[in-house]
C-alpha cells in the first residue's frame, strides 16, 4: 500500500504547525466542564466544533445524545482503490474527550484558565498552559492534526476509522458505557487507540498495558436531629464526626492493608516474574515523591511504589466534612458529618462487589443513635489488562520508536480509563493506550499544561503509526 515518503507527511506537520496550534487553541477555549450543570451549553457548543472539526477533515460525523454530554462519532472509509485487493482493511477507534475537569481555585492560576498561552516551563521548554491542554484536548488534536495531515500529502488514510469523543470522561463514566453498549455496530472495530495517557520519561515513551478501576462513593453519618449547643449535650450525644473519623482511621491497618471485609476478593498474588519485570522499569520513588513534596512511602508495606500504584488495590479518603467550617469558633455538635472517597481497583475485583463491601463495613461500625446513607459519583469500573504482545502494540512500538529513537517501555497505569475495560467488554477489542503529558502537566490542578514538543511529537507519532498499518 505504501507509494509515498513518510517524512513529507512529518514535514506536513511541521509546516502546519502554527496553523494547527491555533486550531487547538480554539478548543480549548471552550469552558467545557460537563460535572458543572451551568456548563452544560458549552459542552453542547464543544461538542459542535469537534463535529465540525471531523467534517472538515472529510469524516461523517454525527452527534449523538447520551443520558450525559453529547458524543461525537466520525467515521472515515478509505476509497474503493485502496480497499481492493485486501482481503481485510483495518478498522481502528480513536477515542478520546473534550471534556475537563473544574479550574478550581481560579486564582492560582497565573493567567485565565480558559484562554491559552505558550510560555516556557520550568525546564525552559515551550509549553501550552489552559485547563484541557493536556487532558485531554491537546492529546485529541495530536491524532485530529496526524490525519489531516496524511489526508493534505497522501489523499487518504490507509484503514478505516472511527472517532469517538465524549464528554464525560472526568465525570460519570457509566453515560458512555451505556451508549457503547447500545451502539455496538456503530463502533464495531478491530482495535482502539486511546490518547489519554503520558510520556514515562520526558524522552522515554510509554504503551500502558494495565489500568485500574475506580468505584467513588460519598458517605454520611447522621446522628441528633439537629446540631447541638456543645456545652449542652457535649459529652452524652453521640458526635458524627467523631463516628466517621473513627470508621475512617479503622479502614487501614498499620501495614496500609485494607481491612473491608472482601475488599481483596479477586486480587490476583503477583508471581515473581511480574515483581521482577517491575523492578526493570526505570523508576526513582524518591525522586517521585520529591515532586510533589513528599520524602517516605507509605501504602502497603510489603509492596514497592510501582505496584502500589499497578497492581494493589486503595482506598482513599478525598473530602471530609461536617460541623461548622466557617470563619471563627462556633459551639456546636453537628447533626450529620460527610466523606468523599474513591477506591481504585485491579484487575479481579467487581465494582459491584466492592461498593457493596465498603457500605456493609460502614454500616457494621455504626453505634446505636447514628445512621449512614451513601451516594455514588460514578466512576463505576474495573480494572483491566491489555495483551502486550499484539501486532496492533508491536506496531505502536516500532512507531515510537521511529520518533523517540528508544524502545517505549510497557507500563501500568494507577489511574482509570474506564472506556478502555468498556471496549473489551462490550465490543471485545483492545486498546493500545499511548499519550504524551509530561508528570509535572498538572492534571487536574491550577497551570494545567502541554508541552509543544509533546503536541508535535504526537501528531508524528500518529502519522507513524498509520505508516505501520500502511505496510501490511
Amino acid at each position: 500500500m505504501v507509494g509515498y515518503d513518510i517524512q513529507d507527511i512529518l514535514d506536513h506537520i511541521d509546516g502546519e504547525f502554527p496553523t494547527s496550534l491555533e486550531r487547538l487553541f480554539e478548543f480549548l477555549r471552550f469552558p467545557s466542564i460537563a460535572t458543572d450543570p451551568a456548563h452544560a451549553e458549552d459542552c453542547l457548543h464543544t461538542a459542535q466544533w469537534v463535529k465540525s472539526m471531523c467534517e472538515g477533515l472529510g469524516f461523517k460525523t454525527t452527534i449523538h445524545a447520551t443520558t450525559g454530554q453529547p458524543v461525537i462519532v466520525a467515521k472515515y472509509e478509505p476509497p474503493a482503490q485502496v480497499l481492493a485487493g485486501h482481503r481485510h482493511v483495518p478498522h481502528v477507534l480513536f477515542y478520546g474527550h473534550y471534556d475537563v475537569q473544574p479550574a478550581d481555585p481560579v486564582e492560582l492560576w497565573v493567567t485565565p484558565p480558559f484562554e491559552p498561552r505558550i510560555a516556557p516551563g520550568k525546564d525552559g521548554r515551550a509549553c501550552i498552559y489552559a485547563r484541557g491542554a493536556c487532558d485531554d484536548k491537546g492529546q485529541v488534536m495530536t491524532f485530529i492534526e496526524a490525519s489531516r495531515a496524511w489526508l493534505k500529502v497522501v489523499g487518504h488514510l490507509p484503514c478505516r476509522v472511527t472517532v469517538l469523543i465524549e464528554g464525560d470522561e472526568e465525570g460519570d463514566a457509566e453515560h458512555l458505557d451505556r451508549f457503547v453498549a447500545a451502539n455496538k455496530n456503530l463502533l464495531k472495530s478491530d482495535v482502539a487507540w486511546v490518547c489519554d495517557t503520558g510520556l514515562w520519561e520526558p524522552q522515554l515513551p510509554a504503551i500502558v498495558t494495565s489500568l485500574r478501576g475506580c468505584i467513588a462513593e460519598e458517605v454520611t453519618i447522621s446522628g441528633p436531629r439537629i446540631d447541638l449547643h456543645s456545652g449542652y449535650f457535649g459529652g452524652p450525644a453521640i458526635n458524627p464526626i467523631k463516628v466517621l473519623s473513627s470508621i475512617l482511621s479503622d479502614m487501614h491497618d498499620a501495614r496500609g492493608h485494607i481491612t473491608i471485609p472482601g475488599f481483596y476478593d479477586g486480587v490476583k498474588k503477583l508471581s515473581p516474574a511480574q515483581r521482577h519485570a517491575r523492578r526493570r522499569i526505570p523508576f526513582s520513588e524518591k525522586h517521585f515523591l520529591k515532586e510533589v513534596g513528599l520524602s517516605k512511602a507509605v501504602g502497603e508495606a510489603d509492596f514497592n511504589v510501582l505496584e502500589q500504584l499497578w497492581d494493589r488495590p486503595t482506598a482513599e479518603i478525598n473530602g471530609i466534612w461536617g460541623g461548622y467550617t466557617g470563619v471563627g469558633g462556633k459551639t456546636v455538635l453537628p447533626a450529620e458529618a460527610s466523606a468523599k472517597l474513591t477506591f481504585r481497583l485491579v484487575l479481579g475485583q467487581k465494582p459491584g462487589k466492592a461498593r457493596a463491601a465498603f457500605r456493609k463495613y460502614v454500616r457494621s461500625k455504626l453505634p446505636g443513635d447514628c445512621k449512614a446513607r451513601f451516594t455514588s459519583h460514578g466512576g463505576f469500573s474495573s480494572g483491566v489488562k491489555i495483551e502486550d504482545k499484539s501486532r496492533w502494540i508491536e506496531k505502536a512500538q516500532a512507531a515510537l520508536k521511529n520518533e523517540w529513537g528508544v524502545d517505549p517501555v510497557l507500563v501500568g497505569e494507577g489511574g482509570s480509563v474506564p472506556v478502555v475495560e468498556g471496549f473489551k467488554r462490550h465490543l471485545g477489542i483492545d486498546s493500545v493506550c499511548v499519550g504524551f503529558c509530561n508528570e509535572d502537566d498538572a492534571l487536574h490542578s491550577p497551570n494545567e499544561k502541554y508541552n509543544v514538543e509533546s503536541y508535535q511529537r504526537g501528531a508524528h507519532f500518529w502519522a507513524r503509526y498509520f505508516h505501520e498499518i500502511a505496510k501490511d
